[in-house]
């Protein structure tokens, strides 16, 4: 059997996806999992062959607030899904996170908050710091356990220099402050590994381009897009990518190369 395609992208927007291309890179692509992060549509106005397209098994989670934020994935192998509840109303109300359980390999699909507030303030740090910790928290008694875990999505923060353009100039700006590259830090530290960076140790990879005119074409980007594994997933992880050539969102998508035999494990 070979290899399983698992591709995570942050649509902004899956209406607007649709409009340009989205459907058409789907059915040439045919991953064998997808994630998909700020969906921003309840499921009854998803385009139908989008929401339920052949060959797939699918499942959305909406934010109670309209064209908002939510998730959703794709799985052709017959899998099973649910949300994550992080035991806190506010966090929970967004519609952020999904599971997709393949047998024993776990995979979780997040959309990670941005701290910047409405005004440009990072006045959302502090709600972002509390997600990433408590689902770090959440999944510490399984990961320790040895299950193979997967958490993709747009995570909203570049970790280190090498995964922004211009990293003296972000400083202070949210998706790169400190104690926000430190909640990174967190996750590597409790043994969860970039799988990008396992593959791949040079600059100028992104995932993420502001649509001021010119910013992509300069590729003046941040990497923010990542998939992490445990470490009984590592081992299954055969390559990492980017697809920076891939449009129809502000985001790119990224993905990982999964030996299939991770879901034999027992």
């Amino acid at each position: 059997m070979k290899n399983l395609t698992v591709l995570s992208w942050n649509v902004n927007g899956i209406r607007a996806a649709a409009k340009k291309g989205f459907e058409q890179w789907f059915n040439e692509t045919q991953p064998d999992v997808l994630g998909l992060q700020e969906v921003r549509a309840l499921h009854d106005v998803i385009p139908p062959e989008i929401r339920d397209p052949e060959g797939y098994q699918t499942h959305f989670v909406a934010a109670e607030r309209k064209g908002y934020s939510g998730v959703g994935l794709f799985s052709k192998q017959e899998a099973k899904f649910s949300e994550i509840s992080l035991a806190d109303e506010a966090l929970d109300a967004e519609g952020r996170l999904q599971v997709m359980e393949l047998g024993p390999l776990k995979i979780v699909n997040g959309y990670f908050p941005n701290g910047t507030g409405k005004n440009r303030d990072n006045s959302r740090i502090p709600f972002k710091l509390e997600f990433y910790d408590r689902l770090l928290a959440l999944l510490e008694q399984e990961k320790e356990a040895g299950r193979p875990i997967i958490v993709m999505g747009d995570w909203n923060t570049a970790h280190m220099p090498i995964d922004l353009a211009r990293p003296k100039q972000n400083a202070k700006t949210s998706g790169f402050c400190a104690i926000e590259r430190e909640a990174l830090d967190r996750w590597v530290q409790a043994g969860w590994v970039d799988t990008f960076r396992q593959f791949h140790d040079t600059p100028d990879n992104y995932t993420w381009w502001s649509q001021r005119f010119g910013v992509r074409e300069k590729n003046i980007g941040w990497r923010i897009d990542y998939i992490f594994a445990s470490p009984a997933a590592l081992p299954f992880v055969k390559d990492a990518f980017i697809w920076p050539n891939v449009m129809g969102s502000d985001h790119c998508p990224i993905g990982i190369q999964l030996d299939p035999g991770v879901l034999k494990l027992k």
